[in-house]
């Protein structure tokens, strides 16, 4: 059970387009009209517009320019950024470059750029002249270069929307495009528009260079003075100081102070050294010459050294003669003699040189104090020549800078000066624009095809559009899907003259025989869907008035009456048509007077000769209809007639206008709804079969009537048109 839900719900998710497809064969001829229509209009208009031709003329941005002298800096451009070729191409697209095309080329007075007047503003005009009241506003006044401005506006928007600057993608081309009516114009205009650029890039480069040239003068003329006036400063002051080389003098001055240096550092080591045997001489004494003697600043010194080796010797001698001769000996008293005579002059030379010592501490003190006053001055005249040095320094240092800067001043100004009237160019045509033999637009075929197409799926979408705000009932599948009905069968729409009534024995013309075959269909579906009920009295209603449930009835009859005993009654005591339809008299008796019981069942049935069916009509119209049928008379009524007939049709009311039809549905066998197909709509049926089933009614099916046969078949299947076409054809006999 699940799973056949599942495969409802798969089918009702499922699109349906077949469904889709029958509604376009349904209107495919208004389509194709609709089509053909626009198609034609379309013609048309394209035949009135007016051809477009675009030339193209393609230019090359120059990266690197070539120039006589290399100045580039002076126009601060980067030709090798990507912004730069940007620029160019906006430059080409500004309004100076549209302004000078237009006023060199003269395009005010060309037909592309007379403004017509449109058709509002003309309708203004008029109505403005037969309403002045209308008019109350006072016109501004406008100076004429103020006029003359805003036609240029006008100007510039028309040439800028007919222009086009496309650049060649990782390319330095770029496509200049002009579109105009006049293919030479066309030609002109792009050429133009290049050849305006090149030359506006080229004065704009020579008014920067004259610039350029102008202020490098100027300044040249300041830096000449600032050059001037430091020269003459460093030379006044190298006069001033009477300097012939400061470097020398500072050289001289620096060899002599280091000298003095020296020297003074060694003249103080040497009277620190006098100073400290001085000190010492002091603390021993002059006479005490054992001890000074013994002092290392007094022996080492080259005399006493002598000396005493002198006495050394001499004591060595003695020591020897001592060994070998006695103390009277004249070799020992020579020998102590002499060793006497050598210590005697040991102390003489101590003695000399204690005093040479003080003499030299006085020697070297003053030549200390004379090399320090020497190196005093030498110091301040080494400093008085270093700050002539930094001051004739800062001097020459602003010569020099001040004749670096005039020199580069002086050179830029003669190269401006020479190259001041060469500039190359910024671009160059790569291909010039030539008129076109062929428009660019409009494409007449393309616009007339896509118009086709357009239309076409236009009209397809308004179609299915149309269709699925269509609530009514036009095949079996709708009747089976929205309604949840069995469909007894479908009647064809049978085209009548104007005023003329469909006849009502149309199932036994032979002009009708789609028809008649269409009833017969019925009829089986009818009986073979009924064979286990009690299928003798057969109801018959609609939703609302003329959807041909009197015919249905009748012609159901007529077919029935060929297999048994059949009655066909009007029980629409309201509006009763079938007495009219079969040429029975209106005061003819029928149902009503039956049911009062004023006339007698013969008198109050009719039998139709031709079909030979049991016509009973509404009879008198009562007051009370509804209350006539919902009497137990009624009942016993179709109960006596039951046994005289196979089959009793019964005409009702509709019954959505009163509720005859469903008081005769609870008396009878089962009840057939005619539904008039693609009218009738889905929530008016509904609502009718919603009584009927509150009325305990058995609903045998729906019957769908003046179905248009000129449709798509496959809205109707399950082979009722193969019961048509075979019905048509020309019947044979067996030999």
């Amino acid at each position: 059970m699940n799973q056949m839900n599942e495969s409802i719900k798969n089918n009702d998710d499922i699109i349906d387009l077949g469904a889709y497809l029958n509604v376009v064969k349904r209107a495919k001829w208004r389509i194709l009209s609709f089509s053909i229509v626009v198609t034609l209009l379309t013609i048309m208009v394209a035949l009135t517009l007016i051809p477009k031709y675009v030339a193209t003329a393609t230019l090359l941005i120059e990266a690197e320019q070539a120039k006589a002298v290399s100045f580039q800096e002076i126009y601060g451009l980067d030709s090798n950024k990507k912004e730069y070729y940007q620029t160019q191409f906006e430059v080409m697209k500004s309004d100076s470059i549209a302004r000078e095309v237009i006023t060199k080329l003269n395009l005010k007075e060309h037909k592309d750029f007379i403004t017509k007047p449109s058709a509002v503003s003309e309708l203004k005009k008029v109505i403005k002249k037969q309403f002045p009241f209308l008019n109350k506003k006072e016109p501004k006044i406008i100076s004429p270069e103020r006029q003359a401005e805003r036609k240029m506006l006008g100007y510039l928007a028309m040439f800028k929307s007919r222009l086009s600057i496309a650049p060649i993608k990782n390319t330095q081309l770029v496509r200049v495009s002009f579109e105009s009516s006049d293919p030479h114009l066309a030609a002109l205009v792009a050429n133009t528009v290049g050849e305006v650029f090149i030359e506006s890039q080229m004065r704009a480069k020579m008014g920067i260079t004259e610039q350029a040239s102008t202020w490098l003068n100027t300044r040249l003329s300041q830096l000449r003075i600032q050059l001037d006036d430091s020269e003459f400063r460093l030379q006044s002051y190298r006069e001033q100081q009477k300097l012939v080389d400061i470097e020398g003098i500072a050289g001289l001055a620096t060899q002599e102070l280091e000298q003095i240096s020296q020297q003074l550092i060694v003249a103080r080591n040497e009277r620190n050294n006098l100073e400290s045997i001085n000190r010492v001489i002091s603390e021993y004494g002059n006479n005490n010459l054992d001890l000074l003697g013994s002092m290392p600043e007094i022996t080492s010194h080259k005399v006493i050294q002598d000396v005493k080796r002198e006495v050394i010797l001499v004591e060595r001698k003695l020591s020897e003669l001592s060994e070998v001769y006695g103390p009277k000996h004249p070799k020992i008293i020579s020998a102590k003699a002499e060793l006497a005579t050598v210590k005697s002059n040991l102390n003489k030379q101590i003695k000399g040189l204690i005093t040479g010592i003080e003499k030299e501490l006085n020697r070297i003190t003053r030549t200390v104090k004379a090399l320090e006053g020497d190196l005093a001055n030498i110091r301040a005249e080494y400093q008085d020549i270093t700050r002539k040095e930094t001051h004739y320094s800062q001097l020459k240092r602003e010569v020099e800078t001040n004749r670096n800067i005039f020199n580069t001043f002086l050179s830029r100004s003669k190269e401006t000066a020479v190259t001041s009237d060469f500039s190359s160019a910024a671009a160059r045509f790569t291909d010039r624009a030539f008129a076109p033999n062929e428009p660019a637009k409009p494409n007449k075929k393309l616009i007339v095809l896509l118009a086709f197409v357009v239309s076409f799926i236009f009209a397809v979408v308004v179609s299915l559009v149309f269709d699925a705000l269509n609530d009514t009932i036009k095949s079996k599948n709708d009747t089976e899907s929205k309604l949840a009905q069995r469909m007894l069968g479908l009647l064809p729409h049978v085209p009548m003259p104007k005023n003329s009534v469909f006849p009502i024995h149309a199932y036994l013309d032979d002009h009708f025989r789609r028809f008649a075959e269409s009833v017969r269909t019925l009829r089986t579906s009818l009986l073979l869907t009924q064979l286990e009920r009690d299928n003798k009295v057969i109801a018959v209603t609609s939703s609302s008035p003329g959807e041909g449930k009197t015919t249905t009835s009748a012609n159901l009859a007529i077919s029935l009456a060929q297999m048994g005993k059949v009655l066909l009654i009007d029980a629409d005591l309201r509006k009763p048509s079938i007495a009219k339809r079969f040429e029975i008299p209106v005061f003819h008796p029928g149902l009503s007077n039956l049911i009062i019981g004023t006339e007698q069942y013969s008198e109050c049935v009719h039998v139709d000769e031709m079909s030979g069916v049991s016509v009973m009509p509404s009879g008198q119209i009562p007051g009370n209809p509804l209350e006539l049928l919902s009497s137990s008379r009624f009942n016993d009524v179709l109960e006596v007639l039951k046994t005289k007939y196979d089959h009793i049709i019964i005409d009702t009311p509709p019954t959505q206008a009163v509720s005859d039809a469903l008081v005769v549905a609870q008396v009878a066998g089962s009840v057939i709804y005619v539904v008039k197909s693609d009218v009738t709509r889905i929530k008016l049926i509904k609502a009718g079969i919603e009584r009927l089933f509150e009325a305990k009614a058995h609903v045998a099916g729906i019957v769908l009537n003046k179905v248009d046969m000129s449709k798509s078949k496959e809205d109707h299947s399950h082979g009722y048109y193969d019961y048509y076409d075979y019905s048509q054809k020309p019947e044979q006999t067996d030999p």
